[in-house]
């Protein structure tokens, strides 16, 4: 049986409970992730990979198993979405590299409309003190994929007062939106380069210099 059958069917053995609780939910997709992932040989590398880049877990789950199970929690909300917003913050806590990708998955499918949510306020008080670059563009390239808009100037320049990882997250999700076609105000820009990155030839450093348009 394919590893999409097996997790398919452990799915539909939970109890519909389960989407009353955030927690109990969080939970299950963690016995989910491993299902049909061909990775007990790459146990030690994919360990190695998440200790280095600050995930407390690293499994390996492929990008079509994360959206399998993204559209299970998503069809079982029936119309109540209440649940899955509350799920987001707990998957950024816990922090597993499959967390950050599925609640990426979370915040560029749910409806805010009917929930009075911004997704990217969500996003911006979600994420913990420190994050890797790729956590925040996994989620930045996800919300703009699935058509939304970016976030506005007026959340750029809250998030550039804010914590220093939401200084960061300013700056990669100006970067990504500038990329994609839409100008970033001069404004916002100067607060940009104002923002505390590591010293050297650093990602986030080079990121700066192409959003101000001193890098190449």
């Amino acid at each position: 049986m394919s590893g999409a059958l097996v997790l398919d069917e452990f799915l539909k053995s939970q109890s519909k409970r389960v989407h009353n609780s955030h927690r109990k939910l969080a939970g299950v997709v963690r016995e989910a992730y491993p299902i049909g992932v061909p990775a007990l040989i790459m146990k030690s590398s994919t360990d190695r990979l998440g200790a280095s880049a600050g995930y407390s877990f690293h499994l390996g789950t492929p990008d079509d198993i994360l959206r399998r199970i993204a559209s299970w929690l998503i069809t079982h909300a029936e119309g109540d979405q209440s649940t899955l917003w509350r799920l987001v913050p707990e998957l950024w806590s816990r922090h597993g590299r499959e967390d950050v990708a599925l609640s990426a998955l979370l915040l560029a499918n749910l409806d805010h409309v009917s929930a009075r949510v911004d997704r990217w306020d969500l996003l911006a008080s979600s994420i913990n003190s420190k994050e890797p670059a790729e956590a925040l563009l996994l989620s930045i390239e996800e919300i703009l994929r699935a058509g939304h808009g970016g976030p506005s100037e007026g959340q750029l320049r809250s998030w550039c007062s804010g914590r220093k990882v939401q200084t960061h997250l300013a700056l990669i999700s100006a970067f990504v939106v500038q990329n994609s076609g839409v100008e970033v105000p001069p404004e916002v820009i100067a607060l940009l380069l104002e923002v505390d990155v590591p010293d050297g030839d650093s990602l986030l450093g080079r990121i700066r210099d192409r959003v101000s348009g001193l890098g190449p």
